[in-house]
Order: C-alpha cells, then structure tokens, then sequence
C-alpha cells in the first residue's frame, strides 16, 4: 500500500513526513535544506511507494497570501514538473509550528531541543499530515 507525504516548505528548511502504509498514522520522516527537496524525493519515491503529497499552505486568517506563499507556489510548480503522475494537495498550515512547539513542551523536551527548528518543522509536517488524515475519513 502507498503511503501519504507532507511538506512543511520554508526557505531555508524544509520538514517532511510520512504516514504509515496502511495510511493511519503520521510520522515525522526529516528536515532537509530546502534546495535539496526534489533529490530527496527522487531517491525516497524509489524505495518507498508514495500516492499523493500534501504541502502546507502559508495564509493569513483572512485567507491572504503570507511572504510565503510565493515560495510554496514555486515548490508545487518543482514538484508537478519532477513528480508529473502524483497528485499535489494543497492544506492549511496555520499554526502548525505553533502546535508542534507546543507538543515538544507537552513531551517534556527540553528547552534546548524546543528551539531546534528543524525538529519543528518536522514535526508541523506530521501534525499538518494527521490532521489531513483526519478530515479525511
């Protein structure tokens, strides 16, 4: 069975995770410098089989672009081009660093490790996946 792959695209970082095969749990995979994306994905979709991405989303709460949404949008067209036959969903990432900041202090992680922001963004990218696989059941 094909898993499901999220993106949490930054400029700089980029934080992905993965559900399981059976599509019913989210799990953080990595954070890779975000020029090396697409590579990543060449090498990751060889070994494990992949039927969709979801990538965050950056707006504001009144549904206006944000600095990043130019950078996503770039992302999606890499993507399409390198990926033309997987289909590319497109979901909210509002306060998903905020939740997964606030999960690292739920799990006791110290403060230290809190303000690791590659540990962030992965883990904002298996949130923003879980809630994915959420609304859609």
């Amino acid at each position: 069975m094909a898993r499901i792959l999220a993106i949490d695209y930054g400029l700089k970082r980029t934080g992905i995770a993965v559900t399981d095969p059976l599509k019913i749990i989210a799990t953080g995979l990595t954070t890779l410098h975000s020029k090396e994306l697409i590579p990543f994905l060449k090498d990751y979709f060889m070994k494990e089989q992949v039927e969709m991405i979801i990538i965050g989303w950056p707006t504001n709460w009144d549904d206006s672009a944000t600095h990043a949404t130019p950078l996503v949008t770039k992302c999606i067209k890499d993507l399409e081009k390198a990926f033309p036959a997987l289909p590319i969903r497109k979901v909210d990432e509002r306060y998903t660093s905020k939740m997964a900041k606030d999960a690292m202090l739920e799990m006791g992680m110290k403060k230290k490790d809190r303000r690791n922001k590659a540990l962030v963004d992965e883990i904002a990218a298996a949130i923003m996946l879980q809630e994915y696989l959420r609304s859609a059941r």
